[in-house]
């Protein structure tokens, strides 16, 4: 008999959670609402939310908007956007995840310094420009929200290789959007310890949210002990790439899907245990969908 096993520690993130719960709280509620951008990396998600009323709007359909409710996702927003509800007498309904609320804060403190530090250059007092960088992914939603702490001047470091673009002789100060691999950001830490000036300050700031790295070596537990590997996921998630890059790297039998239609008859043949599991965008339905699609598969 096929043994199937949905992994407990996949699915929503207690950000994404309760970010979906204020949106069903809404809607509940006979209010209309819109959500700027996609409330969760999965369209399956996104689509049962449709139908119970949400509205997705893009930034400049905000603009357009007047008098209205409006949901902030966990990602978070710049301030431009607070700034245009206040013009455009919108509520907004605030779902910025908690963790990224913190990390907004702090990076908008490093940049207030970093302007009075400036002020002090001007002034005679020998001090230079710091750089604010973030490692994360361009144009993310995260990110931008990050980004616009600082007016725009954070510099965006995508990938390890990038690092080498900074000036080593000015000073750094460097976060991390929260669900980007830690183990890479450890390296970026390392390669500019060994380029950055004497006469500069390095610092680094763990912010990568411990609720996302933490599942890296559990996945890949999970994924070493089936024969067959479902990784759950819809293809937008920055997360979901991570994990089923993992998934792949620990059992190459591992298949990325975004529903249960995807599935192809062909990999359950010869396998006798079969992981289910999925990203912090991933909803435990829906890998539940998957496991009941393959029952009725193979005839269980």
């Amino acid at each position: 008999m096929l043994k199937i096993e949905i992994d407990n520690g996949s699915g929503f993130c207690f950000g994404v959670t309760t970010a979906i719960q204020k949106a069903e709280e809404e809607l509940a509620s006979g209010g209309q609402l819109y959500c700027l951008g996609d409330i969760v990396h999965n369209g399956m998600e996104c689509e049962r939310l449709r139908q119970m009323g949400l509205i997705t709007i893009n930034h400049e359909q905000l603009r357009q908007l007047h008098h209205a409710k409006v949901l902030l996702r966990a990602h978070g927003e710049p301030p431009e956007t607070y700034r245009v509800a206040l013009q455009n007498d919108i509520e907004i309904i605030d779902a910025t995840c908690p963790v990224v609320l913190q990390l907004q804060r702090r990076i908008k403190r490093q940049y207030e310094q970093s302007l009075h530090d400036n002020q002090d250059a001007s002034e005679g007092k020998n001090r230079r420009e710091a750089q604010i960088v973030i490692f994360g992914k361009p144009g993310h939603a995260e990110v931008l929200g990050l980004v616009g702490q600082t007016s725009n001047h954070a510099i965006v470091v995508a990938h390890f290789e990038d690092v080498s673009k900074l000036d080593f002789s000015r000073d750094i100060y460097l976060y991390s959007q929260t669900t980007k691999n830690l183990g890479e950001f450890h390296r970026i830490i390392e390669y500019i310890q060994q380029h950055i000036s004497p006469d500069a300050v390095f610092r680094s700031f763990d912010t990568i949210c411990r609720q996302v790295a933490n599942r890296m070596p559990n996945i890949c537990n999970f994924a070493a002990r089936h024969d067959l590997v479902l990784f759950v996921c819809g293809h937008k998630s920055s997360n979901g790439k991570v994990l089923y890059g993992e998934c792949r790297r620990v059992n190459p039998n591992s298949y990325q899907i975004e529903s249960a239609s995807e599935i192809d008859e062909r990999w359950l043949q010869g396998v006798s245990t079969i992981g289910i599991c999925g990203a912090t965008s991933t909803p435990k339905w829906l890998m539940e969908e998957c496991r009941d699609h393959i029952n009725q598969l193979v005839g269980q």
